[in-house]
C-alpha cells in the first residue's frame, strides 16, 4: 500500500485507527539497528520535531494573509504559492515523522499524541489555506496564465494551476464553497457508523469446530477459517458469519443509503453529470475507463468459470459452492527465507528494470529506509510512504514465508516509484495519483513470480507459486470489478432517488455474484445468503476507489507482458520514464506514455492472457503428476 503524505494522510490514518498491532513476541529494543528504519533522517528526535512543529504553526498562521493579494503581481502570486506549498512540504514531513513513530508501538502514548497533534496541524493548514481556489479562478485563466509567462519562477506551479482552472465550471462562488464544505464535514459520519459498529458492536457469532474449537467468528477469524481445509467447517463459518450480517441488513442499509446521498449532494451541487464524474474527475480519468472495465469483465467471464472449474477438479469436489472459493488449491510449500534471503531475490527479480533500478533499491536496504521486524505494539500489514527531500520509508511485518518476500517486492515498487518521482520532479508534481501507484507494486510482484518460476523445477513449488498467482487474479480482476459494478449501479439507483433498502443492496449484490460465478451455468453456486456480502465490505464507504486494484494489475500485466517481449529496452525506459513524472501528467495520460492505454480493452486483455497462461502451466503439471 503507498501512503500519500500530500493528501495529509487522512485515508491512512484512518485505517492505521482499525489496525491491530503486529503479532510478534519480541521487542522493538530486540532487534538490531539494520532492521529498523531511519526516522533521525527526518528529525534528530522528538524534541527537534516539536520545535518543527511550534515553528511551522506560526508559519501556517501568517498564510491567512496571502487571502485577497493573489492578483496584484506576477511577484505577488509567486512569494504567495512559495510560502503555501513550502509550507504544505515541512507539514508532510511533520506528519510522516508522527505517523511512524506512533506505528512503531501503537501502545506509546506520546506518540500516538504527536501523530494526532500533526493531524490537527493538517486542518489548520487547511482552514489557513480554504481561500486559494476559489481566489484563483476568480482570477481567472488569462490573467494566472499571464504571470506564468512573466515569472519563470511559476514554471513547476503550470500542472498543479493547469489543473485547479479544470475546476471552474464545477466551483461554487466561495461562500458557496464554504457551506458546502461544512455540508461535506458530515459526509464520513455514515462511515463512523458502519465502522464503529462492524468493529465494536456487531455481536459476532461463535462456532464449534470440526476439531472442538470455539472460534468467535470477527473479520479477522472469518478471514482465517473460511480458509479452512474442512469443507463442513467452511460451510459452518460462512453461514454464520453472513448470518449475522443478515439481521443488521435493514441498519446497514441505512447507513450505506446514507452514505450515498452525500455522494450525490456532492455530484448535484458541483454540477457533475454522475456520481461516477464527480469521484473521477480528481484524477481526471474518463467515466469511459470504469465502464470498459466492467464491459471487458462480463465479456471474459469465461475465463473465470475456467478457473473454477480447474479448482473444483483440484478439490475433487462434484460441486463448487462459494463456500470453496478461499480453501488453498494447492498445498503450501513450506519455504522460509531470511531478510538476506529476501533482499536478493528480490533484487534478482528486478534485475529487468536496470542496473541504477536494482543499484538504488540495493542501497535502500543499507540506508533505513525499511522497518522489518514485527515487534510487541507495532502497526500491521505494510506500507509505502514517501518524504521529498529525504527518501521513502517502508514498514513492514517480515516473517519469513513467500507472501512477505512478495509484500517486500510490492511495497518497493511503491518505494521506487516515489524515489524516482521525488528525483526528478519539483515538489508541487512530485506525488501521483492511486490510479498509477498500485502499477509500479503489481508490476513487481508479477516480476518475483516469474523470478521465482525460472529458479525451481520442483512442481509442488511450481503449483503452489502457480495457484498463489491465480486466486490474486481471480480476487483482483473479478472480485474487485464485481464490486465496482455493485458500486455503480448502487449509486445510479441513489442518484434516481430511489431508497436503497438493506434487502434491495442484497437483491442487486445476489444477482451480480450469480452472474459473475456463473452459478445459472452451474460452476459455482451462490446460496442467496450471500447476498448480503456487500455489508461486510469497507471499501464502499470509500467513493469508487476498488476500481483501481482490477485497473492497476491490468495495466502492470501489460508493461510486463511488453518487457518481456522487448529486447530493445524500449519498453522498460518508458515505464521507469512513467514513474519519474509524478504529477506532471494526468494517470491516462501517463499510462499512455507506458503503452497502456486504459480506455481500451488491451490492458485487460493482457491480464486474461497471463491468467489463461497460468492455467494452462498448471494443467500441464497435473497431468504429469
Amino acid at each position: 500500500m503507498k501512503r500519500n503524505a500530500a493528501s495529509f494522510l487522512m485515508l491512512a490514518m484512518a485505517a492505521s485507527a482499525f489496525a491491530a498491532p503486529a503479532p510478534s513476541a519480541n521487542e522493538r529494543a530486540q532487534v538490531p539497528e539494520k532492521y529498523k528504519w531511519k526516522t533521525a533522517d527526518l528529525y534528530p528526535n522528538d524534541d527537534a520535531w516539536s520545535q518543527a512543529k511550534a515553528d511551522l504553526s506560526g508559519r501556517i498562521q501568517k498564510l491567512a494573509d496571502f487571502q485577497g493579494k493573489l492578483g496584484t503581481s506576477a511577484r505577488a502570486f509567486h512569494d504567495a504559492l512559495a510560502a503555501i506549498f513550502d509550507a504544505r512540504r515541512d507539514l508532510d514531513r511533520l506528519m510522516v515523522y508522527a505517523l511512524m513513530r506512533s506505528d512503531e508501538d501503537t501502545r506509546v502514548d506520546k506518540t500516538r499524541e504527536m501523530n494526532q497533534a500533526a493531524d490537527d496541524l493538517g486542518v489548520k493548514f487547511a482552514a489557513a489555506t480554504s481561500y486559494l481556489r476559489p481566489e484563483l479562478l476568480a482570477l481567472g485563466g488569462d490573467k494566472i496564465l499571464g504571470f506564468a509567462a512573466a515569472d519563470q519562477r511559476l514554471a513547476p506551479y503550470k500542472p498543479w494551476l493547469d489543473d485547479i482552472l479544470r475546476y471552474g465550471p464545477h466551483t461554487l462562488t466561495a461562500p458557496e464553497e464554504k457551506v458546502a464544505s461544512r455540508a461535506l464535514m458530515m459526509a464520513d459520519a455514515a462511515a463512523q457508523a458502519y465502522n464503529t459498529f462492524k468493529n465494536a458492536d456487531l455481536p459476532y457469532p461463535e462456532v464449534a469446530l470440526s476439531n472442538g474449537d470455539k472460534v468467535r467468528l470477527d473479520v479477522q477469524a472469518f478471514t482465517l477459517n473460511r480458509a479452512s481445509l474442512v469443507r463442513a467447517d467452511r460451510d459452518l463459518v460462512f453461514k454464520a458469519f453472513f448470518s449475522k450480517y443478515k439481521e443488521f441488513e435493514r441498519t446497514l442499509g441505512s447507513t450505506l443509503n446514507s452514505h450515498l446521498k452525500t455522494h450525490v449532494f456532492d455530484q448535484e451541487v458541483h454540477k457533475h453529470d454522475s456520481c461516477l464524474e464527480d469521484a473521477l474527475f480528481s484524477a481526471n480519468i474518463p467515466p469511459a475507463v470504469y465502464s470498459e472495465l466492467i464491459r471487458s469483465v462480463h465479456q471474459n467471464l469465461p475465463t473465470l468459470h475456467r478457473y473454477l472449474k480447474l479448482r473444483q477438479k483440484m478439490m475433487g469436489l462434484d460441486q463448487l459452492r462459494y463456500e470453496d472459493l478461499y480453501a488453498p488449491i494447492v498445498k503450501s510449500v513450506d519455504a522460509r527465507y531470511s531478510a538476506e534471503e529476501a533482499r536478493q531475490l528480490v533484487l534478482g527479480a528486478l534485475a529487468p528494470l536496470g542496473k541504477d533500478y536494482v543499484q538504488t533499491l540495493g542501497r535502500s536496504f543499507d540506508t533505513g529506509w525499511m522497518d522489518w521486524m514485527p515487534t510487541v505494539g507495532k502497526r500491521s500489514g505494510a506500507y509505502s510512504i514517501g518524504v521529498y527531500g529525504v527518501h521513502p520509508y517502508q514498514l513492514l511485518n517480515f516473517s519469513g514465508l513467500y507472501e512477505d518476500v512478495s509484500t517486500l517486492a510490492h511495497e518497493s515498487g511503491h518505494s521506487m516509484h516515489t524515489y524516482l518521482s521525488d528525483t526528478h520532479q519539483p515538489y508541487p508534481t512530485h506525488d501521483y495519483q492511486t490510479f498509477v501507484a498500485e502499477v509500479a507494486s503489481t508490476l513487481n510482484e508479477n516480476l518475483l513470480l516469474r523470478y521465482m518460476l525460472s529458479r525451481t523445477k520442483d512442481k509442488a513449488q511450481r503449483l503452489s507459486l502457480l495457484g498463489s498467482h491465480l486466486e490474486g487474479l481471480r480476487t483482483t480482476l473479478f472480485r474487485q470489478t464485481l464490486f465496482a459494478e455493485f458500486e455503480l449501479r448502487a449509486h445510479e439507483l441513489a442518484e434516481k432517488g430511489e431508497p436503497l433498502t438493506g434487502e434491495k443492496l442484497s437483491r442487486l449484490f445476489l444477482g451480480l455474484l450469480k452472474d459473475y460465478y456463473g452459478d445459472k451455468e452451474g460452476v459455482c453456486k451462490i446460496a442467496d445468503l450471500y447476498g448480503v456480502e456487500w455489508a461486510y465490505i469497507p471499501h464502499f464507504y470509500y467513493n469508487f476507489y476498488v476500481y483501481q486494484y482490477a485497473t492497476s494489475i491490468t495495466a502492470s500485466a501489460k508493461i510486463a507482458s511488453d518487457m518481456r517481449a522487448d529486447k530493445s529496452g524500449r519498453v522498460r525506459d518508458a515505464y521507469l520514464a512513467m514513474l519519474s513524472k509524478g504529477s506532471s501528467q494526468y494517470p491516462i495520460d501517463l499510462l499512455k506514455g507506458a503503452g497502456v492505454d486504459m480506455t481500451t480493452p488491451a490492458p485487460f486483455n493482457a491480464a486474461i492472457a497471463e491468467m489463461n497462461s497460468v492455467m494452462d502451466e498448471m494443467e500441464k503439471l497435473l497431468a504429469e503428476k
